[in-house]
């Protein structure tokens, strides 16, 4: 994390457990305060926009049920921070319960001061 200040790394922290706290509680409002407009997401098998991705959760189609955070490592690269977060993630999905064990990549710009979400990349782990 060379080249990025303490407070910053404290804060790209605080909004990636912001955005998962707000997954965890269907919270499309946090959701959409924490990453850019144009942000992408990358599940098992689709992908979504913003507008999509936060009505999967506020629809209920995903329902998550148990989050639990392993480890976590933050890159930077100018003003591009990588949060990478490997997480077992439970979720009811179309009723059916499951859990994955993934490898989260995270990935903050800092725009006008202000770090924002531009992808985020949900990568099976098997082991």
């Amino acid at each position: 994390t060379e080249g990025i200040s303490m407070t910053d790394q404290e804060k790209l922290y605080a909004l990636s457990d912001a955005f998962w706290n707000a997954m965890k509680n269907s919270d499309g409002e946090t959701m959409y305060a924490i990453a850019d407009p144009n942000c992408n997401f990358v599940h098992i098998g689709t992908n979504a926009n913003l507008d999509k991705e936060v009505k999967y959760y506020t629809d209920g189609i995903f329902q998550p049920t148990d989050i639990t955070v392993h480890n976590r490592e933050l890159h930077t690269f100018n003003d591009t921070a990588i949060v990478l977060t490997d997480v077992d993630y439970g979720l009811l999905l179309d009723g059916s319960p499951t859990t994955h064990h993934f490898m989260v990549t995270e990935v903050y710009q800092n725009q006008s001061a202000d770090w924002k979400l531009i992808q985020f990349t949900f990568t099976a782990l098997v082991h």
